[in-house]
């Protein structure tokens, strides 16, 4: 069964009578050729005395005008054996009019139709060109074979091309018949996985009205999408491209199937060359020699009495095999040896096709090869079952003369092979069908689709790939956001935030970089964040570092003034023992500050912080002891007061090693529980990596704190009520002072502290330290040395004492207890 015509004219049925057959019409020549192929395929077993030897093949020939109906038809016709025999030939049947095979139909939908008719029969039906995946189901369609590849592989090979070339946004048409919509179905499902989007699907029929073809010009207008995907069958494609032209619409780049891909004849019907630079997929070319020449060598007078043959030579060359009724008919007499060459008939570009048919016929005769016990000769009694037919065909695996293997898998389809077709147009005007690629189902994944893109020409014939995408790619640093009520291929590339980066091409998401990395400006690459701490180089930390050596130099300098003048008035009666010691405590503490600038180490954090505590203990326990030796001193001058002997300098010294020993132990106590160690601060500033210590133990830290709080206050409240003693003697006023701003230096630390990022904070604990260490030395030493230095008169015990009797014997007492002198007041 062949359709010998591609299509029928429309009939208005009235449903008051008995349908009218089909008006059949547009010849197919195509279909001659399969019967041709036939022939020679039958002819061929017939004379061979290899291949069932003794045994002729018969055929009977229907015309389905690509109709299913009118291919049930005729297929219930052959099943029940009651079909109307329509040739000639006298020859003897020696078996039953019911046929064992079908060959045919060509198209998806009759022999899907057929199928379903004459399945349950068993009767096997072999087609050389209905590709539609549908028919592999076994359980719709259990005695269906096909000499070509299912649309299972042509489907999903067309969606692999087009991601191969970079189109993410096409455009697809499709038969709107079982053969396209099954096949658009598989591409549009194997798209979608492979990221590509269809801006439109429509389907026709070669059939349907020009309104319906008007609307999908329209589409294709005002799309955007460069790439058009036809899944057509070359009938169709006839149509769509006569279309085309008459509204003149070029530049599109066309992926066909193997349905129009490898035709001339539709090739001879692009005037406008709107198909130049196609590409596709076309079943794989088979020689099968001696046939193109018996195709041609076709005579209407020798073909057994067909009538088709003899409408297919009448309208081929206008003419009739009888005379003309009248002299007003403008037709010769057919003579049946007019000359074919330069007809459409002599187009071999359906071979594929035909060797298609021929294996089928071929597949058919090993069966009965096998079925009959043929050697020599065949076993041929017994009546033929078509269901043992059917199942000898699945298991067939033989070779053509040509070497080609055939046989078929479960389903009952043949390997998957295609060619992969490029329209190339001559230099005359001809197109030229190169084979630009080869896709073979049998190779490994990776090497199943090849390609030779620098021999492909384009649309308009052009070197460079056509570009087709709704949205160009988003650039590694961004990442893709849909549009909304738009398909994914439509998005927007947003910027990647800060920290996060993308490295790819239509990348999805941005990925956080490690704790230790950032993103660059670009946001493609993680850079290793930049370590911040309080380094000796920078402007902050060599301004803090000069501000410490210039402490620890005035310091050493006073010591040095001190020593000088160590045996006058006023360094004698200010304690010269603790003044030297708290000199070299805060020397000490302008050092440590030190510490605290450079990077972090593991040493450097335990040391910081414990010695800051220390020396800043050890400090503010000598001004207590200068404090409260001045209060103690008044009160020993009272009559009756034995309160000296407590405080002389023994116990001035063992104080300050009391008040500095309590601060060690806590100090031990930190480091032994939970030390400070060095930590990379990642929160604190996105882009870079804060180098500092760790607390450990903040009960620790705060314990160090809040003792050196303690005794500060303490000292200032001592100092405070002081205050009013003797100006000339007395340096309580001066010590009230140094430990107000030292108190202030150190409440106003803790908001600065907390609040100050990074590095900053280091520097306002370093500046606490300097600015209290500053205060003290510059509030109680300074004036001394400004006697000292200035007014070397006032520097004298005279001076210092007061002159009034009480008065004078309290400073005489507190001289010589800050001298270290042991003085009895009467």
């Amino acid at each position: 069964m062949f359709a010998f015509h591609g299509s029928w004219k429309d009939r208005k049925d009235t449903f008051t009578s008995k349908p009218l057959p089909l008006n059949c019409d547009s010849l197919n020549v195509g279909a001659f050729q399969f019967a041709q192929a036939m022939l020679f395929a039958i002819e061929e077993i017939n004379n061979s005395t290899d291949l069932l030897p003794g045994i002729s093949l018969g055929y009977k020939m229907y015309d389905t005008c690509g109709s299913a109906a009118r291919g049930v038809k005729v297929a219930l016709a052959l099943t029940n054996g009651n079909e109307v025999v329509s040739t000639l030939s006298k020859a003897p049947c020696t078996r039953s009019a019911q046929v064992q095979v079908i060959i045919g139909e060509t198209s998806s939908s009759p022999c899907m139709a057929i199928a379903t008719v004459i399945g349950p029969f068993h009767i096997p039906e072999i087609s050389p060109s209905a590709t539609c995946a549908c028919l592999s189901d076994k359980t719709k369609y259990p005695s269906f074979l096909r000499t070509i590849p299912s649309d299972y592989y042509q489907s999903r090979v067309l969606a692999q091309l087009v991601k191969h070339f970079g189109w993410t946004w096409v455009g697809a048409i499709r038969s709107n018949n079982d053969y396209g919509n099954n096949g658009m179905a598989i591409f549009t499902e194997t798209a979608q996985q492979l990221g590509i989007c269809l801006e439109y699907s429509v389907s026709f029929f070669r059939t349907d009205p020009p309104n319906k073809l008007q609307k999908i010009i329209d589409i294709i207008k005002h799309s955007t999408s460069k790439v058009i995907v036809a899944f057509l069958s070359y009938l169709d494609m006839d149509v769509f491209v006569y279309t085309l032209s008459l509204y003149n619409l070029t530049g599109y780049q066309l992926v066909g199937t193997e349905g129009w891909i490898f035709n001339y004849q539709t090739a001879e019907m692009d005037k406008n060359h709107i198909l130049d630079g196609a590409i596709g997929l076309s079943i794989p070319k088979g020689q099968v020699s001696g046939m193109r020449e018996f195709i041609i060598d076709v005579k209407p007078l020798n073909s057994t009495g067909n009538e088709i043959f003899t409408e297919f030579w009448e309208t081929l060359f206008n003419c009739k095999f009888r005379q003309p009724k009248s002299p007003t008919e403008n037709q010769r007499e057919c003579t049946g040896h007019e000359d074919l060459s330069g007809h459409s008939f002599t187009d071999m570009s359906l071979m594929p096709i035909f060797n298609n048919v021929y294996k089928g016929v071929y597949a058919v005769a090993h069966a009965l090869h096998n079925i009959l016990d043929c050697n020599e000769t065949c076993n041929c009694e017994g009546q033929l079952d078509p269901f043992m037919i059917l199942q000898h065909i699945r298991k067939i695996r033989f070779k053509t003369k040509e070497g080609e293997e055939v046989y078929f898998n479960e389903k009952g389809d043949p390997p998957a092979k295609y060619e992969i077709i490029n329209w190339q147009p001559t230099e005359n005007g001809v197109v030229d069908f190169v084979t630009v690629g080869l896709y073979e189902a049998s190779l490994p994944a990776d090497k199943q689709l090849s390609l030779q893109n620098n021999y492909i020409i384009w649309s308009q014939n052009s070197k460079q790939v056509p570009v087709s995408f709704c949205r160009e790619k988003c650039p590694p640093g961004t990442r893709k956001v849909l549009q909304k009520g738009k398909p994914v291929c439509c998005y927007d590339c947003i910027r990647c935030a800060e920290g996060e980066i993308s490295n790819i091409t239509d990348s999805i998401t941005c990925v956080r970089c490690q704790p230790e990395f950032w993103s660059n400006d670009r946001r493609d690459v993680c850079v290793k964040k930049e370590a911040e701490f309080l380094s000796f180089e920078e402007i902050v930390g060599a301004l803090l570092t000069a501000a410490s050596l210039f402490g620890t130099c005035m310091t050493a300098v006073v010591a040095f003034i001190f020593f000088r003048y160590r045996k006058t008035p006023i360094v004698r009666a200010n304690n010269s023992e603790l003044s030297f010691l708290l000199l070299f405590s805060l020397t000490l503490c302008f050092l440590c500050s030190l510490t605290f600038i450079g990077r972090p180490s593991e040493w450097s954090c335990m040391l910081r912080h414990t010695a800051f505590g220390i020396t800043f203990v050890l400090c503010i326990s000598c001004v207590l002891g200068k404090t409260m030796v001045v209060l103690m001193a008044f009160r020993a001058s009272l009559p009756g007061s034995n309160v000296m002997k407590w405080f002389g300098p023994t116990q001035q010294r063992l104080s300050v090693l009391a008040f500095t020993l309590i601060q060690v132990v806590i100090c031990i106590l930190w480091l032994t529980i939970s030390p400070p160690f060095p930590f990379k601060n990642f929160k604190e500033i996105k882009d870079k990596i804060i180098l500092e210590c760790a607390l450990g133990s903040t009960v620790g830290f705060w314990a160090v704190l809040g003792y050196i709080g303690l005794l500060a206050s303490f000292c200032f409240i001592l100092a405070f009520l002081a205050r009013k003693l003797p100006d000339n003697f007395n340096e309580a006023k001066f010590i009230t002072f140094s430990m107000l701003i030292f108190c202030a230096v150190w409440i106003t630390f803790i908001p600065a502290y907390v609040s100050s990022p990074g590095k900053f904070s280091v520097a306002v604990e370093i500046f606490a330290i300097l600015a209290s260490s500053f205060g003290l030395l510059i509030c109680i030493f300074i004036p001394k040395c400004y006697i000292i230095l200035l007014r070397p008169e006032n520097n004298s015990k005279k001076n210092m004492m007061g002159r009034e009797a009480p008065i004078s014997l309290a400073l005489e007492a507190l001289y010589g207890l800050q001298c270290g002198l042991f003085v009895s007041v009467q």
